[in-house]
């Protein structure tokens, strides 16, 4: 369900999160068994082992409750940790695997999401 704060910024940074947790997951736990589309959500990404899917659950639903809305900097930058120590700590991990990544994948996204970690 779409709330009033799911605006073009959360959107782009839930697709963001989403594409870097399935990067991470199909080159890092390889041969896990896979969730299939209808297990996660129709809007997710498919073939995720079930702890990145539950991860992806996670970061889709801090964003989409995140306080700041459209206004808010990257969750790097946010002076307000809402994730749980656990799932930041593996966040950080893939964000860390994935980033470099993503500007090879993904530039436009990639760049705008560093324009964003500027304000």
């Amino acid at each position: 369900m779409q709330s009033e704060k799911e605006g073009p910024r959360i959107r782009r940074e839930q697709m963001t999160v989403a594409l870097m947790i399935s990067l991470y997951c199909r080159q890092r736990h390889g041969k896990r068994e896979r969730t299939s589309r209808d297990e996660i959500a129709a809007e997710s990404v498919p073939g995720l082992c079930p702890e990145c899917a539950e991860l992806l659950r996670y970061a889709r639903e801090r964003l989409a409750r995140c306080r700041f809305g459209e206004d808010k900097t990257t969750c790097r930058a946010c002076a307000v940790h809402c994730y749980a120590p656990k799932q930041r700590d593996t966040i950080r991990k893939i964000m860390a695997y994935a980033g470099p990544k993503m500007l090879l994948r993904h530039p436009i996204l990639t760049v705008r999401h560093l324009f964003d970690d500027r304000k």
